[in-house]
């Protein structure tokens, strides 16, 4: 059964319909993960909108070469920031911030967009689920140049972002970022949503990570989770208002935290 309103963690249901919340003494700084395939510029719409509410937001590069190492990246970026954080994923970032989030006791808040939510030993390949336009042949999803995947033409147009304007699709899809396949198929070493507050934005036409198996994930998590009606994978790009509207229920939620 799909979660369309949640009051977990006391939030309330205007919490959980991601209405913004009340200025808070000391805000978190945001930090924002992209995916596979995409780049820092996946969340401008967000970072105006947090910027407009007088948030400190940093969108930060994601290597994608492969868990591990990705994680690690992210979590020596988080060392720098002073004070409470809430940290957010999208897709594969989603496995990031699981793991990059271990450990710090600033990171008070993780939001999932679209993501990847695995626990110790899972694969982010693994969790894409049942119907998932990456359970296609490799050889008709990507272009490999060693061990890079591109996603071809016609999946990132037909799946991965569905809801793009069509030129605005196209351009993202020549400006892809390549992830190595180690991205995709490292297990997690960590499942930070288990002692940290998570939240979740669904894209409830997801045909990448389907809404399914995000909602078992946050399930799971006891994740707060907004559904979005039309989202596809790329509802950081489509539809940027709920989407900083949740995180700015979990960072408003972060003000409190201990």
């Amino acid at each position: 059964m799909r979660i369309l309103l949640a009051a977990v963690l006391g939030l309330g249901v205007a919490a959980a319909a991601g209405r913004a919340p009340a200025d808070c003494a000391v805000k978190p700084t945001v930090v924002l993960v992209h995916g596979a395939w995409a780049g820092t510029s996946s969340w401008s719409g967000e970072v105006e909108r947090l910027q407009n509410q007088h948030y400190v937001a940093r969108a930060v590069p994601n290597p994608l070469r492969g868990l591990t190492g990705d994680a690690a990246s992210v979590a020596a970026f988080l060392k720098t920031v002073k004070g409470p954080i809430v940290l957010v994923g999208h897709s594969y970032g989603g496995s990031v911030i699981t793991n990059a989030a271990a450990g710090n006791a600033n990171v008070k808040a993780l939001v999932y967009v679209d993501a990847a939510m695995p626990a110790i030993g899972e694969t982010t390949a693994q969790l894409s689920g049942k119907g998932s336009a990456l359970g296609a042949a490799p050889a008709t999803l990507y272009d490999r140049v060693g061990d890079d995947l591109y996603l071809k033409r016609e999946p990132f147009l037909r799946s991965f972002g569905p809801d793009v304007a069509a030129p605005a699709a196209e351009v993202l899809w020549a400006t892809q970022r390549p992830a190595a396949s180690a991205a995709f198929t490292t297990k997690s070493a960590a499942q930070a949503w288990k002692t940290i507050p998570s939240w979740s934005v669904i894209g409830a036409d997801d045909r990448i990570i389907t809404p399914e198996s995000q909602e078992a994930m946050a399930h799971r998590a006891r994740a707060a989770v907004l559904s979005v009606p039309g989202g596809s994978h790329l509802t950081l790009i489509t539809h940027p208002d709920p989407v900083t509207d949740q995180i700015l229920v979990a960072a408003h939620a972060a003000c409190g935290a201990r």
